[in-house]
């Protein structure tokens, strides 16, 4: 009786830590665990992390699904798990590849500065190792869409199409929200220029966090390489002769890459189309991912035009990154 009864109480007080180690991380590290159940989802859509081997170091991916390849690139300081809501229903109609870029998520390297030349060079690996045989479809958030639009200036014969998702390579994107804030009212802000107006408040909790990852975070890594990568950048003329089609789905109320700036890349590249998803911001993967999902099917040629409803609101869900 007495060792059933320590057993018990043994189970009893690791089950008790653990509720309070959990509800110690919701509060304290809500990002991490917002990107933990969003990677997790990837897994329950059927798709397996691999890891790639290259030049810059090992490369997470996520890959499954089936159909021709579609390649999801997220934006600084984010990682593959920001694609899980629109993931399960792009792997019934497409093989998806989905990699932490170099210096974000599980991907090399896990310190120092990240220069945009790595984050090339990792996608180039990855790509070639999960997607050798195919010419592959990229769409990128953010980073994730200059870099997928740098790759397809250099290798235009591995790409069908590039989907860029409030993000380019055009020079001169002007100023915008400061992405690395030191106290919770500049996160607030940044947060508010980063989302539509009509968008639920990011809590208290979230900001703290993001404040206290920032300056070891994958944003201020890329920050402390920044000077590399003007030579990464496209001109005018550079997009005039781009020889892959773009399309270009934006969130209209995004004030870090404007509607502005999707206009100028939309008025020089040759095969263009410019999608713009009314009240949502620079990540609409995560703030509206139902009318995301049907501007993006749009994009892709799996889906008639979208009719934009100026009534319709966002479909808030996630955290944004």
């Amino acid at each position: 009786m007495t060792t059933w009864w320590i057993a018990g109480t043994v189970l009893l007080a690791l089950f008790v830590i653990g509720c309070l180690f959990v509800g110690w991380l919701l509060v304290k590290r809500p990002l991490e665990v917002w990107a933990w159940g969003a990677r997790r989802s990837l897994r329950r859509a059927g798709l397996k992390k691999v890891v790639v081997r290259t030049p810059v170091g090992p490369q997470t991916v996520f890959a499954g699904g089936s159909g021709p390849v579609l390649v999801l690139l997220h934006g600084a300081g984010d990682q593959a798990g920001t694609w899980f809501h629109v993931a399960p229903s792009l792997a019934r109609r497409h093989t998806l590849v989905i990699p932490d870029l170099a210096g974000h998520g599980d991907s090399a390297p896990p310190t120092g500065p990240i220069p945009f030349s790595d984050v090339l060079v990792g996608l180039e690996a990855v790509i070639s190792d999960q997607a050798a045989a195919d010419r592959v479809t990229l769409v990128g958030n953010s980073l994730g869409a200059c870099i997928a639009m740098v790759f397809a200036a250099r290798h235009p014969d591995r790409v069908k199409r590039v989907v860029a998702v409030n993000g380019g390579p055009l020079m001169g994107s002007g100023g915008g929200p400061n992405l690395l804030p030191r106290t919770r009212e500049e996160a607030r802000e940044t947060m508010a220029r980063l989302r539509d107006a009509g968008s639920p408040a990011i809590p208290d909790r979230v900001l703290d966090d993001v404040v206290r990852r920032g300056a070891t975070s994958p944003i201020a890594r890329l920050a402390a390489a920044a000077a590399g990568m003007a030579p990464f950048l496209l001109s005018e003329d550079q997009l005039r002769a781009f020889q892959v089609p773009v399309r270009l789905v934006w969130g209209a109320s995004d004030q870090l890459m404007t509607l502005d700036y999707a206009k100028r890349m939309a008025a020089v590249l040759p095969d263009v189309e410019l999608i713009p998803v009314e009240r949502c911001g620079h990540v609409p993967q995560q703030e509206a991912p139902e009318r995301f999902e049907t501007a993006l099917l749009q994009a892709l040629g799996d889906a008639p035009a979208l009719e934009q409803s100026p009534t319709t609101g966002p479909h808030p869900k996630g955290l944004p990154i």
